[in-house]
């Protein structure tokens, strides 16, 4: 019964301190303008089910993806495992979905054992090239020591996590044979079976390292699930919503700004007037709280994979500009929003802004708005829509645009071209000499 009431506390507290947790970083996205993603459901579901779940635009890097799909069947699937361990802990019963599961159960956790042990070849696997090999696009100015440490931290406890599963099963299974005491004969162990020669074989010993395996094993996934929302494998919870709130309008395909549309409109008609917002629209975004919500979400989903770096143009050719470090800097400046809000209340002003004191000028107008980012995130995270948003305030707000496009800005006024002639003389490339 002790035992019972202490993991009983130990999962009611890891609970609430993940709820806790996840409540922040919800109220974080929502500080967010609205944006409207409600539309089109149908087609919604299935880019959910296409990007998210079958991880359709992971196969471009046929290696990572193989790597990565059996940490994430391993991940959803042994889950199962986990939840019959919660049971056993809560209830005090051993392996308690053996009996109803009956011949079943040996299936299940036979290949729980088989995907435990591609998760820890996957995980190895995924250290070397990060640190051995050293891919390129694991690097970069924004790729300090935390990222790195984080994405390396992610993968140890995950090998340590396997490692202590294939163990408690193996000491289980050896248990089975001798008899002793509730282990009753369930399951099948086709890869820990192998690690019977380095186990004791007195009994005593072997229930302390199952019972040990098993501790572990279970505290590790909850210190792991609270460890999710301050790392980028928070990925994981919100990769789903991510994809279903995706912008479904084809790529290149810019947004009207409501204020700009508004003035329009009322240029165009004398009689129309206009909604009253309470406080007068900003032209683009100079801060996080200029942007939407689902810009935000992306900057909380993102997996700092680099995938989008590494095809950016710019980037390639030694400029400045990094998605990653657009979308890396915007969940980072939403965070320290967030906690000024917790510290100091909602309107505390820290004289900072997302612009400038994050994401210098030279990067968003390095960018070439090929939209190379977006069609290479796995998670549909597009860069493109924050730096646009950061541009339109530079050059509406501030009026301060680079000279070649404040010259452009001037040739499209006076001859409706971004060139210097006018429209008269358009065609006279093509008059004989």
């Amino acid at each position: 019964m002790i035992a019972q009431i202490i993991f009983s506390l130990i999962l009611a507290l890891a609970i609430a301190l993940f709820s806790k947790n996840v409540r922040k970083i919800r109220r974080n996205i929502l500080l967010g303008h609205d944006t409207n993603r409600s539309d089109n459901p149908a087609l919604r579901w299935k880019t959910m089910a296409k990007v998210a779940l079958g991880q359709t635009k992971m196969v471009k890097r046929p290696v990572a993806a193989m790597l990565h799909f059996f940490i994430y069947v391993g991940f959803v699937i042994i889950n199962i495992e986990v939840l019959e361990i919660m049971l056993d802990g809560i209830f005090g019963s051993h392996r308690v979905f053996s009996r109803p599961l009956g011949s079943l159960y040996g299936v299940l956790i036979g290949s729980f054992e088989v995907l435990a042990l591609l998760v820890l070849i996957a995980c190895v696997a995924f250290l070397c090239r990060r640190n051995i090999l050293k891919l390129k696009r694991f690097s970069g100015v924004e790729m300090t020591s935390w990222p790195k440490s984080d994405a390396n931290y992610i993968l140890i406890v995950e090998i340590l996590l396997m490692t202590a599963f294939l163990t408690m099963n193996a000491a289980d299974h050896q248990l089975q044979l001798l008899g002793f005491g509730h282990y009753i004969h369930a399951g099948s162990f086709p890869v820990s079976n192998f690690l019977a020669p380095i186990l004791p074989t007195d009994a005593a010993t072997l229930e302390l390292i199952e019972r040990g395996c098993w501790w572990f094993h279970i505290i590790g996934i909850l210190a792991f699930l609270n460890y999710l929302p301050y790392s980028k494998h928070f990925h994981i919870m919100l990769a789903f919503p991510n994809t279903y709130y995706s912008n479904l309008n084809p790529k290149g395909k810019f947004t009207n700004m409501a204020s700009v549309t508004t003035e329009v409109k009322a240029m165009l008609d004398p009689s129309f007037v206009p909604e009253n917002t309470g406080e007068p629209g900003r032209f683009g975004a100079k801060d996080v709280t200029d942007l939407t919500w689902k810009n935000l979400m992306e900057a909380y989903t993102c997996t700092e994979c680099g995938r989008c770096t590494s095809v950016c143009p710019a980037n390639i050719t030694g400029k400045l500009l990094s998605p990653r470090k657009i979308m890396m800097d915007t969940r980072d400046r939403i965070t320290e929003v967030g906690n000024n809000i917790d510290k100091h209340g909602k309107d505390f002003k820290d004289e900072k802004s997302l612009l400038d004191t994050y994401i210098t000028r030279e990067e968003i107008w390095a960018c070439t708005t090929c939209n190379a980012c977006a069609e290479a995130c796995p998670v549909n995270i597009n860069p493109l829509e924050i730096i646009t948003e950061l541009r339109r305030y530079v050059v509406m707000e501030e009026s301060q645009a680079p000279a070649s496009l404040n010259n452009m800005f001037g040739n499209i006024e006076n001859n409706s071209a971004p060139w210097k002639y006018s429209n008269a003389d358009r065609l006279n490339w093509a008059k004989p000499e």
